[in-house]
């Protein structure tokens, strides 16, 4: 219970202080014009979008790292282990994964591919770099266990297998959380969701440090929240999108319950299958469409859902998706 209530508290903290610079960073970011560029071939109705500030992924970051460093300065100084040493590579994975995106998204703004951003194969490349790194971290450094068989509770080895393993996860998930921001609001509910409850698992597992972790990071995308939900002043970006979604992973692999990432996620799941479908598809049939538009939040928009709802029917998919993950964790 004591660990719980240290959990909200942090979540509450990291909500504050997200809050409270929040304002002040969008002034910054208008008054530098460092605004979204919106494809002509997304919904019409998303063109009004066009300039609202983007990088939004800073707002998130930035408190967290505040947070996790301060308790981390003390642990280390006072032998308190408030957060441990254990956060830092989540923590590192964020901050790598959030610089990636933030030169993404800059490119995309002032560089030379203007509203394209770095080329894909760039991306990709550096991905898996950083992927197998913190991959080889989690094996070799923190020892972390491999895989839980969800329901069982018998760790299983996968020997030198789980670095391709966990590097392929880690970069699926950046992907999948990017392709999930396309509306107001949607990738920072999933994200919440997805963190609250592997924080959760974690919690239960007695990983206190990585639980503590992963409410503050949902207190700091309730704080981005605060602006971003429709309609949205700021947009999470790349540099948000693509850290967030590697940081769960590095979370859910952490707590040995990685088979369930594609269930407690399963927006991000299912909105990076629509997409390899629909390109899939085209390809075969030399044209054909699966969905009226991938990803598939853009599908259910042209059948004339309002984003509103796209965005709340997928939240309430999300949140029952998340609840048979945790009752299979402890099960």
């Amino acid at each position: 219970m004591k660990q719980t209530s240290l959990a909200l508290a942090l979540a509450g903290l990291s909500f504050m202080m997200t809050v409270i610079w929040g304002s002040p960073l969008l002034r910054v970011l208008r008054h530098f014009k460092i605004g979204k560029i919106i494809r002509i071939e997304g919904p019409e109705r998303h063109l009004t979008k066009m300039g609202t500030p983007t990088m939004g992924g800073v707002m998130v970051v930035l408190p967290v790292t505040l947070i996790t460093l301060m308790l981390n300065a003390v642990s280390l100084l006072s032998n308190l282990y408030v957060l441990g040493r254990s956060v830092l590579l989540p923590l590192g994975t964020m901050l790598c994964f959030a610089a990636l995106g933030a030169v993404d998204d800059w490119e995309g703004i002032r560089g030379k591919r203007k509203g394209s951003g770095m080329r894909a194969r760039v991306k990709f490349v550096i991905q898996w770099a950083l992927a197998i790194l913190i991959a080889i971290a989690l094996r070799y450094v923190l020892e972390v266990p491999q895989l839980y068989m969800p329901g069982k509770g018998i760790e299983f080895n996968l020997g030198i297998w789980y670095i391709p393993i966990a590097a392929f996860i880690i970069v699926f998930e950046s992907n999948a959380v990017n392709l999930t921001d396309g509306l107001d609001g949607l990738a920072g509910l999933i994200a919440a969701t997805a963190f609250a409850t592997f924080g959760g698992i974690a919690l239960l597992q007695g990983q206190v440090f990585v639980g503590r972790f992963c409410f503050t990071l949902v207190g700091a995308l309730f704080g981005f929240l605060w602006f971003n939900v429709h309609p949205a002043q700021l947009m999470m970006g790349d540099t948000g999108a693509l850290s967030l979604g590697a940081t769960l992973a590095v979370v859910a692999l952490m707590s040995g319950q990685w088979l369930l990432l594609p269930l407690i996620a399963i927006i991000p799941t299912s909105v990076t299958i629509s997409v390899i479908l629909q390109v899939g598809y085209f390809k075969l049939t030399h044209g054909k469409r699966l969905f009226k538009m991938a990803p598939l939040h853009h599908h259910f928009e042209l059948m004339g859902w309002s984003e509103t709802q796209v965005v709340q029917r997928f939240w309430l998919i999300s949140l029952l998706f998340a609840m048979v993950g945790v009752a299979l964790a402890v099960a």
